[in-house]
């Protein structure tokens, strides 16, 4: 089995974002980037898949050179390739079809992307994927398995959990669940001197023209102060006016 799995390069949640050229770029100085969360669970399974099955694992980024460490550590934790698509990932549309482009071109029979990065949470990639290169599609997925071309998958719906049966290829979008927190890879030192031999190929994008652009940032408006209250009735006078809570 032949798994290729989709990496964001996202900012860290600790770091403190700011925007730049009047709110309408976001400014990198001084923030550090890691692998998307919901990329990172599928990895780790992509991986457990590598383990078990034999399957060969590659990992791939849309996005310019100062993604390359994202990759590496990628392949520090177990992948065999990685690809850089050289060009900006500049809405959900154009970085799905730079993934289809390389999706087709390898004949990968799973595709694990995160259900959405924590940066723009735009959540529309997978799905865009798989319609473009006609593959199955699995979204909001907390677990998997696969034998030979059969795949069952478990996804997250409002109010409980659904039980899917489909065959590969396949693209799901993975979240929470699909492998336990406690099971995610952390590099280490033999898997890092490996990561430094492993290919990583750099591949130019194919032409195409963004659908959407962002416009303007906007950061969410500062708490206001604490209003400590001791007697009731004002309390309900301020949920239901100035609140309207109630």
């Amino acid at each position: 089995m032949k798994i290729l799995v989709c990496i964001s390069h996202v900012p860290d949640t600790t770091s403190k974002i700011n925007f730049a050229d009047n709110d309408t770029k976001f400014d990198t100085n001084g923030v550090n980037f890691v692998i998307n969360p919901n990329d990172e669970f599928g990895l780790t399974r992509a991986m457990w898949f590598k383990e078990k099955q034999g399957a060969s694992v590659h990992v791939v980024n849309v996005g310019g050179p100062e993604t390359e460490p994202t990759l590496r550590k990628a392949l520090a934790i177990g992948a065999d390739e990685a690809i850089r698509i050289d060009t900006p990932a500049t809405d959900g549309y154009s970085v799905a079809l730079q993934l289809a482009d390389v999706a087709q071109q390898g004949g990968y029979d799973l595709i694990i992307g995160g259900r959405e990065s924590i940066d723009y949470n735009g959540g529309m990639v997978p799905g865009m994927l798989a319609k473009m290169i006609g593959a199955n599609f699995v979204n909001t997925c907390i677990s998997l398995e696969i034998e030979g071309s059969s795949a069952t998958a478990i996804r997250e719906i409002d109010g409980g959990k659904e039980t899917l049966q489909t065959t590969l290829p396949l693209v799901i979008g993975g979240q929470k669940g699909l492998v336990e927190e406690s099971d995610l890879r952390i590099p280490n030192m033999r898997g890092i001197m490996q990561a430094r031999s492993k290919p990583l190929h750099v591949k130019q994008g194919v032409e195409q023209s963004p659908r959407s652009q962002a416009t303007t940032f906007e950061k969410p408006a500062p708490r206001g102060a604490v209003k400590l209250v001791d007697n009731v009735d004002q309390l309900i006078d301020l949920l239901h006016n100035e609140a309207k809570v109630i």
